[in-house]
């Protein structure tokens, strides 16, 4: 199985340099429509509900101080197959040219997130996983293209 930092180099390879938030909300989609419609886990690493949405800590800590990334230490996105790469393209192609803040705001009315988060204050650290069985019956009811 690929790591969240090798979802993340890929999405850099396709994408360009992101915002840190931008890319945490990408590789976690990524991870959402792999279990829906790969019916598995794209990559192993939990993600947990924040404050600013879910977050793969081994991410934000390859990436920790820095707004804009164009890079990921030990990220290769050469271990994506193609499937998995299918994946990813499209989840960019849905959420690709969103803005940061509007993934953000996305997460925040999405189950996942708000149901991970129950109990915890607005603004308040949280470290409760968004489980893949929330993620694959959440993602999976709805359309990925209402348009």
């Amino acid at each position: 199985m690929v790591s969240a930092l090798d979802v993340a180099a890929f999405i850099l390879r396709e994408k360009g340099p992101l915002t840190a938030m931008k890319l945490q909300k990408l590789v976690y989609y990524s991870q959402a429509w792999s279990l829906v419609w790969d019916e598995e886990p794209l990559f192993c690493e939990d993600v947990q509900a924040w404050t600013n949405g879910p977050v793969v800590p081994e991410l934000f800590q390859a990436h920790r101080g820095r707004f804009k990334v164009d890079t990921i230490p030990g990220g290769d996105p050469e271990k994506l197959d193609a499937k998995q790469a299918e994946t990813v393209r499209g989840v960019l192609g849905y959420y690709g040219d969103k803005t940061s803040q509007w993934l953000s705001d996305l997460t925040h009315m999405e189950d996942p997130w708000k149901n991970a988060r129950h109990g915890c204050p607005d603004g308040a650290s949280c470290n409760t996983v968004i489980g893949h069985d929330a993620m694959a019956e959440y993602y999976g009811s709805i359309d990925p293209d209402p348009a």
